[in-house]
């Protein structure tokens, strides 16, 4: 007789599964650390141990001494320019004559230095009608050699050249323009032939050598633009701060040629007022020599 198989239910497997006693976890024997902890405490030992050096070194360095003194713009200067500065009486107006005659007296160095105008201006050269320009012939000239090229061909091209052109036709001009050389300081163009320089626009332009009709650079007449770049012919433009900067000559000019360029550099800048600008136009006015002192002139 076949023996009978004991059956076992899920409930009396699960009573039998918790009955089961689960293995104790590993624990350190009393009085040991783990291998964690004994890391944990060198650890913080090791850092308590710089706190501590870093204190007993701020302790022990010497305290700071006084500062060092700041020396001044003027006294950062060299020895001559801080001679010519005696001669300027700070804070004082002086008449553009007498500033002319100090600014020959004053100047610093041993060559024939540029006698600087700098005139701020009450005009936001960011509104069109207020950017101010203009061309003018300097009476008794720059002072200085200049070198004129002239884009022109044919008839034209004689005619610069009879009146003094340093590099006169537009093969020649466009091969140097070509290599990125420059040998003159005045472009004077025909206006028909201008199409031919714009691809020279980004070469030419940052120079301020791009002929320009308001300039008096394009014109057909480039005998005549020759002769006054020649003699004395000079550009202005008010900056992005409102403040026209320019040449009026040498310190070797004297007094009265000075005055004469001077004058007539006013009488430029005051004819380009625009009528949107109300009140005072020229805020004020300084004379200045090449690496010389500044010279402040009365205005009004």
């Amino acid at each position: 007789m076949a023996e009978k198989k004991e059956v076992t239910t899920p409930e009396e497997v699960s009573s039998t599964v918790e009955e089961t006693p689960k293995a104790p976890k590993a624990t350190a024997k009393a009085g040991k650390r783990s291998d964690k902890a004994v890391k944990e405490a060198a650890e913080k030992e090791a850092k308590e141990a710089r706190k501590a050096e870093t204190k007993t070194e701020e302790t022990e360095k010497p305290k700071a001494g006084p500062a060092p003194k700041t020396r001044s713009l003027l006294e950062r200067r060299g020895k001559k320019y801080q001679e010519s500065q005696k001669l300027v009486e700070a804070d004082k107006e002086y008449s553009l004559n007498e500033a002319l005659a100090l600014a020959t007296k004053s100047s610093p160095v041993k060559f024939d230095a540029t006698v600087e105008m700098h005139i701020r201006l009450g005009v936001d050269p960011r509104h069109a009608d207020q950017n101010i320009r203009g061309n003018l012939t300097l009476p008794a000239g720059t002072g200085r050699t200049v070198r004129v090229a002239v884009f022109a061909d044919g008839d034209d091209a004689e005619k610069a050249k009879a009146a003094g052109a340093d590099i006169v036709g537009t093969e020649t001009i466009t091969n140097a323009l070509n290599k990125g050389v420059i040998e003159f300081d005045v472009l004077v163009a025909m206006p028909t032939l201008m199409a031919k320089l714009g691809k020279f626009a980004r070469l030419l332009g940052p120079r301020g050598l791009m002929p320009n009709p308001k300039s008096g650079t394009v014109t057909t007449n480039v005998a005549k633009a020759v002769k006054e770049s020649k003699g004395g012919r000079i550009e202005f433009r008010v900056d992005s701060t409102g403040i026209v900067h320019l040449g009026i000559g040498k310190v070797s000019f004297g007094e009265k040629k000075l005055l004469e360029n001077a004058e007539a550099v006013m009488a430029s800048v005051k004819a380009a007022k625009p009528a949107s600008v109300k009140g005072n136009y020229v805020r004020s006015m300084y004379i200045a020599t090449t690496m010389g002192p500044s010279i402040k002139v009365v205005t009004q």
